[in-house]
C-alpha cells in the first residue's frame, strides 16, 4: 500500500505559507480597524465635552429703576423664554448656530426690544433693520443691513452665510434675495409698537419746539436714556462650537442709510472656535471705529486674557463711559457679560446647571 505520508507532507508544504499570509493579513486589518476606531473614538472624546453655555443680552442703556414694575416684568420674562429656548437646544445636542438663530428670533419678534417688532424709527418715520450671524468653526458669517420687509433678520442672514458666496447684503438687494427664498416678509409698519410711536411722536414734538431743527443729542438721548434694545446671543455647544449672532433696529432718527455694528462681522459680532464668541450692544459707531467684537477675541488669542479680563478692559479702557455692553462666551464655556451704562438686560446658562436672567438688578 502506498503510503499518504508524503502527500500529506507535501500538501501542508504546499499551503501552509499561503494560510499563514492569510491569518497575517487579517490580523493587521482586524488591528487597523481598532486602531481607527479607537482613535476615533479619542477624537470624538475630544470634540463632544458635553460643556455648553450660551448668554444673551436684550440692549444696554439706562437703569432698570427707570423703568415701571410691570415693563421690567415683561422684559424679564422675555429674557428668560428666550434662555428656555436656546438651553432646550443645547441640552438636546443641538448646535451653537440653531441655538443662536432661535433665540434671535424669538426676541425680534417680541415688542419689549429694538429689534425686528419694536425697532425704532428712522429719518424718514420707518424702520430699516440690521444683523449678523457668525460661526466659530470656520469663521463664516451673513449679514444684512438696512431691510425694511424681512420680519426676522437674523434668519436672513444666515441665508446670506450658507447660501451665497457673500457675507454682506443690504437694502434693496437684500430683500430681493429674501423673496427669492420665499421667506417671511411684512409691512414696514409691522414693526411698529404703541411704545416706539409714542417715543417717536415725542421726538418729532420736540423737533417742532427746536423750529424743525435737526437735534441728533435729542435722538441719542432718547435711546440711551431708555435702553438700546439690541438683541444677541453667543453659545458655545456640545461639540466645541461657537457662534454669534445679534439683531438690531438701529438708532432713533438714523440718516441716509445709516448702518452700526451689528451687521459687522468683527464690531458687532464675532466667533472664532479658538478663542469665544461676541456679541455687542450700544452706539455702533463707537463698536465699529474700535472693533469691539474682534478685539474681544484677539486679546484671548494674542494676548491670552481671560474672557473677563478682555471685556472689562474694552469697556473700561477703550471704549467711554455709556458706549454700551458686551457678552462672551470662550472656548471652555466661561460666560462674561459686561457693560458701562446704567443696565443691560441680559441672562445666561450653562451645563453646570447655572442659569440666570439679570434686569431688575443694577449693575
Amino acid at each position: 500500500m502506498m503510503s499518504l505520508a508524503p502527500n500529506i507532507a507535501r500538501c501542508g508544504s504546499d499551503h501552509r505559507p499561503q494560510v499563514l499570509v492569510k491569518l497575517r493579513h487579517l490580523i493587521s486589518l482586524l488591528i487597523l480597524v481598532w486602531g481607527f476606531t479607537f482613535l476615533g473614538n479619542i477624537t470624538m472624546a475630544q470634540n463632544v465635552s458635553g460643556t455648553w453655555a450660551i448668554s444673551i443680552h436684550g440692549g444696554a442703556g439706562t437703569s432698570p429703576g427707570n423703568f415701571s414694575d410691570e415693563a421690567n416684568a415683561a422684559r424679564h420674562a422675555a429674557m428668560q423664554a428666550a434662555l428656555d429656548i436656546g438651553q432646550k437646544i443645547l441640552v438636546d445636542g443641538g448646535t451653537s448656530l440653531d441655538a443662536v438663530e432661535a433665540v434671535i428670533r424669538f426676541l425680534e419678534d417680541e415688542p419689549q426690544f429694538n429689534a425686528g417688532k419694536g425697532a425704532v424709527f428712522n429719518a424718514q418715520g420707518r424702520h430699516e433693520l440690521d444683523a449678523s450671524i457668525m460661526d466659530g468653526r470656520d469663521k463664516s458669517g451673513g449679514a444684512v443691513a438696512g431691510v425694511t420687509i424681512v420680519k426676522n433678520p437674523i434668519s436672513l442672514a444666515r441665508l446670506v452665510m450658507t447660501e451665497t458666496r457673500h457675507v454682506l447684503l443690504t437694502g434693496d438687494g437684500a430683500e430681493e434675495f429674501a423673496r427669492s427664498l420665499h421667506i417671511d416678509l411684512v409691512d414696514n409698519t409691522y414693526f411698529d409698537t404703541p411704545s416706539t410711536l409714542k417715543r417717536w411722536d415725542e421726538f418729532l414734538e420736540g423737533q417742532k419746539k427746536d423750529g424743525g431743527k435737526d437735534n441728533e443729542q435729542a435722538a441719542l438721548m432718547l435711546d440711551t436714556g431708555s435702553y438700546f434694545g439690541t438683541v444677541g446671543c453667543v453659545a458655545l455647544d456640545s461639540s466645541g462650537n461657537l457662534a454669534a449672532g445679534t439683531s438690531t433696529g438701529g438708532m432713533t432718527n438714523k440718516k441716509f442709510g445709516r448702518v452700526g455694528d451689528s451687521p459687522i462681522l468683527g464690531a458687532g459680532t464675532y466667533a472664532d472656535n479658538e478663542s469665544c464668541a461676541v456679541s455687542c450692544t450700544g452706539i455702533g459707531e463707537e463698536f465699529i471705529r474700535n472693533s469691539v467684537a474682534f478685539d474681544v477675541s484677539a486679546r484671548m488669542k494674542y494676548q491670552g486674557a481671560s474672557v473677563e479680563q478682555a471685556v472689562t478692559d474694552i469697556l473700561e479702557n477703550q471704549l467711554r463711559p455709556g458706549d454700551g455692553g458686551i457678552i462672551a462666551v470662550d472656548k471652555n464655556g466661561r460666560v462674561f457679560m459686561g457693560f458701562n451704562t446704567g443696565g443691560m438686560a441680559r441672562a445666561m446658562a450653562d451645563s453646570t446647571g447655572k442659569s440666570e436672567v439679570i434686569w431688575v438688578e443694577e449693575k
